[in-house]
């Protein structure tokens, strides 16, 4: 058994402070972005557009990421407070609102750019679980969206969430270790198949596995808004939609290669 005790600020001075959520984050963005504009360089797309893409979704995710966590997770508390939705200093992000802040920010961007969003799409969401493995380290460090009690030997206590701790799975490094294997697999996928593949493929490959994977992931967090009498989790109400979409399109594009 291990006890988290990371101090969650790297270095304060005043009412500023450098914590490891806000430094992990900016390396992932990063290193995100510097991926992004590697991989479109490989496929002759203006490095321009990857930095402008990059810039949107940044701003989309960070809004629906906040927002989502409003809308899904303490949606009374903040209609009575709605001036705390700008305090991101105060913790609560959606990974589900986040992705729908990332496809209406890529909507918009296509609409303005005039770009070929099929011919782009594939390669943007390439390096978005390897962003998302940062984010859960730092989830870790913050002793945030715990796990669920356990007995197993590598059960983490986390004394700043709770009087008294109890060993929890560690659910944040379950899902960073599943996001870099998905990241792994979507560009091993990239670099050996994307000249022949249908547009979309890797799109909804990311979508089927990330949040297959976040679903069963679900059985091992905390309950968070629905009570555990109920048989889903909010995190797995809300990874069902796109887990059917991206199926469907699976199913829709065998029966048209076998049509």
């Amino acid at each position: 058994m291990f006890t988290q005790t990371i101090n969650p600020i790297i270095y304060e001075w005043g009412p500023l402070s450098i914590r490891w959520y806000g430094l992990l984050l900016a390396v992932g963005l990063v290193i995100a972005f510097a991926l992004l504009v590697k991989i479109f360089k490989e496929n002759n797309i203006k490095t321009e557009l990857a930095l402008d893409l990059a810039i949107w979704l940044t701003l989309g995710g960070l809004v629906g990421a906040r927002l989502g966590y409003a809308l899904f997770y303490e949606f009374d508390f903040y209609i009575a407070n709605p001036w705390e939705i700008i305090y991101y200093n105060h913790g609560g992000l959606s990974s589900h609102g986040m992705a729908l802040g990332l496809i209406l920010a890529f909507i918009i961007f296509v609409k303005i750019k005039k770009a070929d969003w099929r011919k782009i799409i594939d390669l943007a969401v390439i390096p978005l679980p390897l962003l998302a493995a940062f984010i859960r380290l730092g989830n870790f460090i913050n002793s945030e969206v715990v796990g669920r009690p356990t007995d197993l030997p590598w059960g983490v206590e986390f004394p700043a969430h709770e009087i008294f701790p109890v060993a929890r799975h560690p659910v944040q490094l379950y899902e960073a270790l599943i996001a870099l294997a998905v990241f792994a697999a979507l560009y091993a996928v990239y670099k050996k198949y994307y000249q022949k593949l249908p547009q979309l493929f890797i799109f909804n490959l990311f979508l089927l596995v990330y949040f297959l994977t976040r679903f069963i992931l679900e059985f091992f967090k905390e309950y968070q808004v629905i009570a555990p009498e109920h048989v889903l989790t909010m995190g797995q109400v809300l990874s069902i939609p796109f887990i059917i979409w991206s199926a469907g399109w699976f199913i829709w594009q065998h029966k048209k290669k076998n049509a």
